[in-house]
Parts: structure tokens; sequence; C-alpha cells
């Protein structure tokens, strides 16, 4: 029985040879493309087209026609190859949109046989190259994905969206529509290959936003933030917005080596023929365990939206498909005598539940995959990702070297509110972070006492300057603390106690004056002195380490200097290791109006309460976020803190 796959869902590929069959409503060229981990093209051997017809693995049609076979055999392509796409382009001289032509149909199919998935692209307008389906690499196993991912601006934008620079994607996507066998009308090429190939001199997007949404291009600095919301209204007074999204990119941490990744451990084989291989911690690429533990929360992440949104998408057209066909029962005047338009009605929803049960049988088969890896990657995780009631917390000691990511809570959808996705965060800081203690931030925080939530909000700030400091070695990283009206002291004993603080929490209107005034000149001078090559000439008491500012309950304690000293820091502070963790209510702010809009929006807000204010980059859904505390009545913070303090004294001069 052949699986009819709607955009963003996939399904298992059981054999390793496999054909690949295109019936298109008009000509076209269909070409095969291979990709990386992360979808990314690299190097020479990255598309088939008619002039290349043959890559590893991966045979490709050499003509324009209606219908094509590929034929690919997955034991041959190279193991650095992850993603193996079908690409649909117009030909020159012919339609010049898909959305003019008949949708086009996507199968893989047994070579000798049936088909196993298939995929009918609809919805497609002004696209003139689509990214079909792609073939795809998960813990040791192969799956198929429709995707149905199209452009516009025609091969050229889509090879640049995936990598390639502009050049390079201008002159692969030439060649390739170059090679065409000539046909009647041929001799427009010359006259249309600007459009296809795309102009691209100015930044590419796809025409349409679909589901499967290519991942966020990886950023080059070492210290990228994961997690860069969409900048926009933040909360209270402002416009309704779409959730800001939250861009999971890959570290890339050692870019610029020259030595391999060490292999991922490969997937147990299934017990029964058929079953997915039982998954292992670390199923993903990386120079280290940690970046291949962060790689794989990243693919989990992508998994779970992508599921979820292909389940939602098959009840949507369920739905859709009953009320269409209970308008036409209700319609024709036959089925208003007697009983036969009950029996079209119940017929229709008859449908309608069979529908729905097939999707619900793919999303628990998926889901028990995810929930199945999730139990074997979470007691994997290092300290820096692990829950605090994690058993590695007992054991872990000061490393020697700081994290590449620190979990921030746990995200989770409304299916399956059990499995918890890591929310992650790459670390040196590049975006501050902002925890609302406002009630009007959401549903349950208006259901909390004011004083309970700001608590709330306060030892969720301390777990993650405990976690900062646990995490990085002892003499790289230092908190400071403002807390004006001395509200927040009960939270903050255990900073106090355990004295890792870099001074006690600055009070009033003179603690905050001097606390911004110390920071700020780090600040200016640590730029002088990158700017003119020379960061050896600092003065002796710049404390280099990465500085972490807690503020509490602003703008308590703020006049208007000190509000500008902390947009300057939040603005120009992460690039030179200084870091704000602002703890506030932003109605209580408004007397400054829209002064400060530009200090909400470059802060990642987070809540103390579970909230649903995050969206995925793939397919937007709306995820719940909760912040990880320790467990009622743990001593694992004091713990931490304690280890803390004494690698600082075992390392002092």
């Amino acid at each position: 029985m052949t699986a009819e796959l709607v955009r963003g869902q996939n399904h298992p590929v059981s054999q390793s040879r496999v054909e690949i069959r295109v019936s298109a409503g008009t000509p076209v060229l269909a070409l095969a493309s291979l990709a990386d981990e992360q979808g990314r093209f690299a190097g020479n051997g990255i598309l088939a087209h008619p002039g290349a017809r043959s890559l590893p693995g991966v045979e490709s049609p050499g003509e324009l026609a209606e219908r094509h076979t590929f034929a690919v055999d997955l034991d041959e392509v190279a193991a650095d190859v992850h993603r193996l796409g079908v690409l649909l382009v117009l030909p020159p001289g012919g339609p010049v949109r898909f959305g003019a032509v008949p949708a086009s149909y996507v199968a893989v199919a047994d070579p000798d046989g049936p088909e196993l998935a298939g995929y009918t692209l609809t919805g497609l307008d002004a696209e003139t190259a689509v990214v079909a389906l792609e073939l795809y690499r998960r813990q040791g196993a192969w799956k198929v994905r429709a995707v149905g991912q199209g452009y516009a601006e025609g091969l050229g934008a889509l090879l640049a969206d995936g990598g390639l620079p502009a050049p390079a994607a201008a002159e692969l996507a030439a060649a390739a529509l170059g090679t065409i066998p000539r046909t009647a009308g041929a001799d427009a090429t010359l006259a249309t290959m600007p459009t296809l190939v795309g102009d691209l001199r100015s930044p590419q997007t796809p025409a349409q936003p679909p589901a499967p949404a290519p991942e966020p291009p990886d950023p080059v600095p070492v210290s990228g933030h994961p997690y860069a919301g969409t900048p926009g209204p933040a909360s209270g007074g402002d416009a309704a917005a779409s959730p800001p999204t939250i861009s999971y990119a890959h570290p890339r941490r050692r870019r610029t080596s020259t030595e391999p990744p060490e292999p991922a451990p490969r997937a147990a084989a299934p017990e029964e023929p058929g079953q997915h291989p039982r998954p292992v911690a670390g199923d993903a690429s990386g120079w280290s365990m940690e970046e291949r533990l962060y790689n794989q929360v990243w693919g989990m992440f992508e998994d779970l939206a992508r599921t979820v949104a292909a389940y939602r998408s098959a009840v949507e057209f369920a739905d859709s498909r009953m009320d269409r066909e209970l308008d036409e029962a209700l319609s024709d005047p036959r089925h208003r005598l007697g009983g036969s338009g009950n029996a079209a009605r119940d017929t229709a929803r008859a449908r309608r539940d069979e529908l729905v049960a097939q999707a619900q049988a793919v999303l628990d088969r998926d889901l028990a995959q995810l929930i199945a890896e999730s139990e074997v990657v979470e007691p994997a995780l290092p300290a820096a990702y692990a829950r605090w009631d994690n058993p590695v917390w007992h054991g872990h000691r000061t490393p020697e070297e700081s994290p590449l990511a620190l979990r921030l809570g746990d995200l989770h959808l409304p299916e399956r509110p059990d499995l918890r996705i890591p929310m992650l965060t790459r670390v040196p800081l590049e975006r501050g972070l902002w925890i609302d203690n406002g009630r009007t931030g959401s549903e349950a925080a208006m259901t909390m006492d004011t004083d309970r939530l700001r608590r709330a909000a306060m030892d969720m700030a301390v777990a993650l300057a405990v976690r900062l400091l646990a995490v990085h070695p002892a003499d790289r990283f230092s908190v400071h603390v403002i807390d004006a009206a001395g509200a927040g002291s009960a939270s903050l004993a255990p900073l106090v106690r355990a004295g890792v603080l870099a001074g006690p929490p600055a009070a009033g209107a003179t603690g905050v004056t001097q606390t911004l005034a110390r920071l700020t000149r780090r600040v200016d001078l640590v730029q002088m002195a990158l700017r003119a090559g020379a960061p050896e000439d600092l003065p002796p008491d710049v404390d280099t380490a990465d500085q972490l500012l807690i503020v509490h309950d602003f703008p308590h304690g703020f006049d208007d200097r000190a509000v500008t000293q902390l947009r300057y820091l939040a603005d120009e502070g992460a690039s030179v290791g200084v870091h704000l963790l602002m703890v506030a209510d932003r109605d209580e702010a408004s007397v400054y109006g829209p002064l400060l809009d530009p200090l909400w929006r470059s802060l990642m807000r987070l809540s103390p309460v579970p909230d649903n204010h995050l969206a995925d980059p793939w397919v937007h859904h709306a995820w719940t976020f909760e912040p990880d505390l320790p467990p009622q009545g743990s001593k694992v913070l004091d713990q931490a803190l304690d280890r803390v303090a004494e690698a600082r004294r075992t390392t002092r001069p």
C-alpha cells in the first residue's frame, strides 16, 4: 500500500535500492542533489543533471520530459551525504511558473514493484524550481520526506539557499540548464536564463513559506546564538505578532579544523526486520560527543516539529474533505428525502475518521521513536545540557573548557506534553535574556500571585547564573547583580553565601550607577583594544573573563543616564563578553514609552511559568517553554556553588 504523504511528513525507506518516479503535468528538468546533515551543499559533485548524470548512489534522467525515473542505491551514497534531494525545474521557453501547470507527483518505489510512498506537490504558485522530496539518514536508517520547497527565482536561488556562494550557484545552475537537449522553443534559453538562474546579487527567499522550511544559515562566528528570536513586539500593549522564531542553528564549532569529525556511534540494529534501529546517544556528526549531542538534540527538535506538522495537516485535510462531502450531499435534492442524506453524512464522517486514524497511527509511531531516543539522550547529556535532576550533577567538577551551549529549559507540544526537547542556547551568549516577571505575559502568569511570580522569576535567574558558573572554568566567568530595592535577597542568598559574585549585590541608585559605570568602562576598553589590535595591552584591573549582569526589578533605582548605559550594554556588551540577564516587568517601565522598545526586542524573553510564546523555524508551531529548576528541596545548587568556590580558591595565585 502506498503511503500518501503531505508536506513535511516522512516515511521509512526499508530497502537500499529504490526508484524515484516523477510524473509532471508539463515537461520538466529533474535533478538530484546531495547535501550534508544540515542540508548544505559543499564542494563538487553535489548536483546530478543531464550534463553529469551519475553521482555515487544516484543516476538522474538525461532529458526534458513529463515523466522521469531516478535509480538510487542508498548503500552506495557517500558516508558524508545525509540528504538526497529531488529537484524539479521548469525549462527555458516553457511555462513561467509551477502554479500554471498541473500538480506534479513524485514517488519512491521498489524498482520491480509498487510505490512505497508518494507526494503530490500542491500549493505552488510563482515557483520555477522546487525541492520535491528528499531521502535522508536518521539514526543509521533512511527515510523519505515530502518537502515542496519552491523558489520563484529559479535553480540558482535554490542552490544559493543551500549554502553555495552566489557565483558558484549561478554557474552550476547555468551548466545544468544549458545541457538540456534542444527542443522547440529552446532558442529562448538565453532570453529566459536570468529568471531561471535567479538574480543572485540580492538575498534569495522562497516564493512561499513552506511547512518544512530550510535550516537557518549557520553563523560564521563560533559564538553564534541558536535561539535568535525574530525582532518584534515582546509582550504587553504591542500589536499582536507571531511568536519569535527559535533558530536552532548548528554550531560548526571547529569550522576551520582540517581534522575530520569523530565518527558518531552507530544505531544498534533492530531486533526485528522492519523495525526502527535502537537509538544511541551521540548519533550525529561532530568533533566531540558534546557537539554530537547538541546536533542530535537539534535533529530531535526538527523531527518532532515536522511529525506534528504532518499530523495536523492530515487532520485538517480530513476535516476539509468531510465538510466538502457533507456540503455536496446536502446540496443534492435526492438526499433531502428519505434516509439517503443520513447515510451520506455517516459515510463522510467514517472516511474522515479513517484518515485521522491513519494519521494518528503514523504520529504514534514517530513519537514512540522520539521518546525512545530521548530516553537514551537525556541521561548522556553533559552538565551544561542536563536537567538539574540528572545524576551528572552529582559528579560534576569545574571544567577546563567553556561549554558549547547551555540549557535554558524544555520545549513541548500539546500532542505529547511528556516528550520534552531541551532548549539549548549557544555560549558565549550573543543575545541577552529577559525573564518576564509581569502578570500580563501569559495566562499562567495571570493566575499566580504577584509575589510568588516574582520569586519564581528570580529563582530561575539564579539557577541560570549557577549553571553558567558551574560549567565554565573557575576564572572565566563572573556574575554581577543589581538589586536596587533588595527585593531579590532571598533568591540571591545561595550566590552570596558561596562568595562567587564579583561583588555584593548593588543596592540603591548609587550601587546601580557604580556597577553600570564599571561594566561600561570594560566594554569601552576592550573594544578599543580590539580595534587597535592590542588586546594584551588592557589595564591590569580589567577582568577579561566573561561577565553576566543580573538586573532585578528594573527600572527601580535607574535614572535616565543609567537607562542609557543599560541599553549600551545590551547592544555592545555581548561582542566583548558582557552579557545581560534582566528580571523585569515591562509594564513597570512603561513610563519610558517607546524609548525602551529596542531594549526589549534585543532580549530573548523567557517565562518562569509555562508559556507558548516561542516558535520553531521550520513549521512555526507554538511551543510551550518551561524553565529547568532544581527539584524541590534539592541541594544541587548549593553543591554546584561549593565546587565553584573551591575551584576558585585553588586557582588563585
